[in-house]
């Protein structure tokens, strides 16, 4: 019982300073960007040595993309209420849709500096970027396919349907479409009607 919770507290201890360096990463890129951040200046913001960093990520890139995977996570975590959630499929995906949509707005536009920084880390971080829309699809999959076998849906591939729907309302969640074009809430509601309306009458 003792070693267990001596293992729990290990755990505790290891995500608490995990978090610590990713919170003071995300402070020194805001404020300097990534060309001019590094693990030194992130164990100096916390206080300890660039040792003491160098236990939890084993290199620069590494806590970048641990940074970007945090950021990336804070996107996809509150969708998957929406995936698990009981009722209709297309209410579930309208919801899922515009929540995805009104989140990331909100990052890209509440938080330039940030999201500044992390498009420079997403270059590098492609696995992270790649885990991120993979995670997308496959939340979208699982509404689609509720929705194949409640009848709601008529098509043949969740898959391939969810892939569609991702890229037809990129234009609305896609951070560089969002970093350049302004929100237009109205146009977003049209165009996941009208896939909702493909999605429910189904190929000719």
């Amino acid at each position: 019982m003792r070693h267990n919770e001596g293992m729990s507290r290990a755990r505790a201890d290891i995500a608490d300073m995990r978090g610590r360096i990713l919170d003071a990463a995300v402070d020194q890129l805001r404020r300097h960007g990534p060309a001019k951040t590094g693990v030194v200046d992130v164990a100096r913001a916390l206080g300890v040595s660039h040792a003491a960093v160098y236990r939890y990520f084993d290199n620069k890139n590494a806590l970048f993309d641990a940074v970007a995977e945090r950021w990336l996570a804070s996107v996809s975590e509150p969708l998957n209420d929406i995936v698990a959630r009981r009722g209709k499929a297309a209410k579930r995906l309208e919801d899922w849709l515009t929540t995805l949509i009104a989140i990331k707005q909100r990052k890209v536009n509440e938080d330039r500096e940030m999201f500044a920084a992390y498009s420079a880390i997403a270059e590098a971080a492609r696995d992270v970027v790649s885990g991120h829309v993979l995670m997308l699809l496959t939340q979208l999959q699982a509404i689609i396919a509720d929705g194949m076998t409640s009848g709601e849906f008529n098509v043949k591939d969740a898959k391939v349907s969810a892939a569609a729907v991702l890229d037809a309302t990129s234009r609305f969640h896609h951070p560089y479409f969002v970093k350049d074009y302004p929100a237009d809430a109205a146009a977003a509601r049209r165009v996941i009607r009208l896939l909702l309306a493909g999605l429910a009458a189904g190929p000719e």
